[in-house]
């Protein structure tokens, strides 16, 4: 095997980079991945990237939206410096021993592996992740860990270990591409690619998901949301997490209310009852294992706040068959994978 080449240092030459498409996989992850390359070559007048779109077999790939891509099999593939690999939807009927074996074989020519959406599970199961720091949705993330005890499962938006990379979703995987961008072109020709999408977010490995999608967050309010959601089972007070954070809880409520025009306990609630809503469609778990998997000490105090905050009772959510899937996300089967389309 080759010693991967770092990608991330400055370079003008173009990055030969690969995109393995899979059926199935989310449009808008397709697009995270290919629309920050294509504006960077458009931006430089020049190619910062060439890359080419592959399949797993000779059949063109179907996105989720209805469209083809035009492939090439990995199979006739040489090799490239960068390869992503863009996996949506039924996960555990990709992960074929051909793909795999195409997977290691495009590694162990030195080139840098990153996983987008589904695409972290496929490069596990290939062996490609152990012993790297890597993340993937944070609806799957304890799954994950589960399955692939040699990862070091992480809660950021994107990771970057060595020669992976892995990105929780199609936003974090925008923030993938720009930091990328940023390392071999620099922060200002990353900040301009970012602004064609009016994106102002930061391009930080470092910044840990959000169930609620709170792009506002400050750094102390963020630290006191990544406690929060280390703990939906056993809420901790709000003097406690501010302690942690060397803060008061007067000023910790004054963030929330100045970022998230919220308070703390509030936030702290929406995100336990996003998990409760999650565990209802995406599980067959007892509603009492539910609210005690969320903090809730009785049924009845569960039951009053899931329908103040869903409309109507975890039981007629589960029963009324019209969520199979919480956020349009498919449920978590034995020995499957789920992934995502947006974080």
């Amino acid at each position: 095997m080759k010693s991967a080449k770092n990608i991330l240092q400055p370079e003008n030459r173009p990055l030969k980079t690969a995109v393995l498409v899979m059926d199935e996989c989310n449009t808008l992850s397709f697009a995270a991945a290919v629309d920050p390359m294509r504006a960077a070559n458009r931006l430089a007048g020049r190619a910062a990237f060439d890359w080419d779109y592959i399949s797993a077999t000779s059949e063109p790939p179907m996105l989720t939206s209805g469209l083809t891509v035009p492939t090439t099999p990995l199979a006739r593939f040489d090799g490239c410096d960068l390869l992503i690999v863009v996996a949506g939807f039924q996960l555990a009927r990709h992960a074929t021993p051909s793909l795999l074996a195409g997977l290691r074989r495009i590694a162990g020519t030195g080139a840098t592996i990153a996983g987008i959406d589904g695409g972290p599970w496929l490069l596990a199961e290939a062996g490609l992740l152990d012993g790297h720091a890597a993340t993937t949705h944070w609806e799957d993330l304890e799954n994950f860990s589960a399955r692939f005890p040699d990862i070091h499962c992480r809660t950021d938006r994107f990771t970057v270990s060595d020669a992976r990379l892995t990105s929780g979703g199609a936003t974090p995987a925008i923030e993938m591409m720009l930091h990328i961008i940023s390392a071999r072109h620099g922060h200002g020709f990353a900040s301009r690619v970012a602004g064609l999408f009016l994106y102002d977010g930061i391009a930080s490995p470092q910044r840990s998901q959000s169930r609620l999608g709170h792009h506002k967050h400050n750094a102390l309010t963020a630290k006191a949301n990544a406690i929060m959601e280390s703990a939906l089972d056993d809420p901790k007070p709000l003097a406690e997490i501010a302690e942690v954070l060397g803060t008061s809880p007067r000023s910790l409520q004054q963030q929330f209310r100045l970022r998230l025009n919220t308070t703390p306990q509030d936030h702290y609630l929406q995100l336990r009852l996003a998990e409760a809503r999650r565990l209802v469609t995406d599980t067959n778990l007892p509603l009492m294992e539910i609210a005690v998997a969320t903090g809730f000490t009785s049924q009845s105090t569960f039951a009053r706040a899931f329908r103040t905050a869903h409309g109507l009772s975890a039981r007629e959510l589960r029963q009324s068959g019209t969520e199979t899937a919480f956020a349009g996300y498919p449920v978590m089967q034995a020995n499957s994978h789920a992934s995502h389309s947006t974080n």
